[in-house]
């Protein structure tokens, strides 16, 4: 006997939690009835938008932290290809036709990733619960205000993702919890960034090479300056591990003192190099910094032997900031200049910068992966920064991560990207 063909679109409809198939790019691909009825959304309004434009943070809520929350996880899926559940937290959401006034939701959720035919990530399933009749009842001590079989289901449900929060736990215990929890917080430590807390047009993304300890030598940073200016960078050291990773944090640190202190990009890595001459591991490594000078409309750069960031324009067409490269740190056997160059940009460009293994292939030349880069870029135009990280790497076939490390940062350049 013939086993019936089952319908895996109907019965995605009829869940009962609220489910969101997302993209790898985070974009809404579809949501269930489920999911509709509880946000008061159709699946017209959902479907085909990127998921935070949909369901941003509470701007009215200064503590919230929903968004960046769930993205996290959601970036744990995609670079792990594992399944993420996370715990109870709340994440308001927008009132149905007026997105201005949030109301107040919590929730419990697991991301899933779904896999293509090559083994990797194609799809996140987003299955959710919604917790706030619990967390009320709680409040007041009182019982939840629903009928007896769903609150059985959501305890039911509470029962059931603390006995799956239990043996992830433990299995995390057993897979070596310690060598990771602290090279995770050295890679935190040493990436962290108070300026850009500053620059809600600026995205940033770090993903180590596939099958690391999830530290790696490629690194990122973004410095505000005087008289509307704000430099970001990025860099790579040779090499993976805790080694690769202990010399990015001098080299970055010291080229965030150094361009608080000199003028411009080129003077910033003249003193970089100098420095890296003295760190072991330091030499070969490459670099590449660009000046925005919010006033003028200028972008002012200057390159170590790394690759050249991309300046999008919004009609699709892309310019290589190639000007102003020299060899890498420390690859002269005496101190010369280094080069400098300025463009000028239009507000709603975008900026990127990034390390090589964002476009380099096993037996490519640099330009293939240039022109992949710029191609898939061209068709990002009129997104945010965030968006735009998502979907690049996404398009590139990147967001489980690659065989070497990924750094990158996105910089909206609209009239209100300045520092304060």
């Amino acid at each position: 006997m013939t086993a019936p063909e089952i319908d895996y679109t109907a019965v995605f409809a009829v869940l009962p939690s609220p489910c969101l198939m997302l993209g790898t790019d985070l974009v809404i691909a579809a949501a269930n009835p489920a999911l509709c009825e509880v946000t008061g959304r159709s699946r017209g309004e959902l479907v085909g938008q990127y998921l935070f434009d949909v369901f941003p943070d509470n701007p009215a809520d200064p503590e919230a932290d929903g968004m960046e929350t769930l993205k996290a996880s959601l970036h744990r899926v995609l670079s792990s290809g594992q399944t993420d559940h996370m715990a109870l937290q709340r994440y308001d959401i927008p009132v149905a036709g007026n997105p201005e006034v949030f109301k107040e939701r919590w929730w419990t959720a697991i991301n899933v990733p779904v896999l293509g035919p090559d083994g990797k990530v194609a799809w996140i399933l987003h299955r959710s619960e919604d917790m706030t009749d619990v967390v009320r009842a709680r409040r007041t001590a009182q019982l939840p205000s629903v009928s007896p079989g769903r609150e059985a289901a959501m305890e039911a449900e509470l029962y059931a993702r603390a006995r799956q929060l239990q043996r992830l736990n433990e299995e995390l215990r057993q897979a070596h919890a310690r060598e990771r929890r602290i090279a995770v917080a050295l890679q935190e430590t040493m990436l962290h960034t108070p300026d850009l807390a500053r620059h809600p047009d600026v995205a940033v993304r770090y993903l180590p090479a596939t099958g690391s300890l999830n530290v790696c030598g490629d690194w990122y940073d973004a410095v505000d300056l005087p008289a509307g200016r704000f430099a970001v960078a990025v860099g790579d050291v040779v090499g993976h591990g805790l080694m690769a990773a202990t010399v990015m944090g001098r080299l970055r640190s010291a080229l965030s003192a150094a361009t608080r202190t000199v003028h411009g990009p080129a003077q910033a890595l003249e003193v970089l190099g100098l420095y890296a001459r003295s760190v072991e591991g330091a030499l070969a490594a490459t670099a590449v910094q660009v000046l925005v000078d919010c006033h003028s409309h200028l972008l002012i750069y200057s390159s170590a032997g790394h690759p050249p960031p991309v300046l999008l324009h919004p009609n699709g067409t892309c310019e290589l900031l190639d000007q102003a490269t020299d060899p890498p740190l420390g690859g002269r056997p005496e101190h010369v200049p280094r080069p400098q160059a300025t463009t000028t940009y239009t507000p709603g460009d975008t900026l990127i910068l990034y390390t090589d293994g964002l476009i380099e292939r096993r037996g490519e030349d640099i330009y293939t992966g240039l022109t992949r880069l710029t191609d898939t870029l061209a068709t990002c135009t009129g997104f945010g920064a965030e968006h735009l990280a998502d979907a690049l790497l996404a398009g590139l076939d990147l967001t489980s991560g690659a065989s070497d490390d990924i750094a990158m940062v996105v910089v909206r350049l609209d009239a209100m990207t300045r520092p304060p």
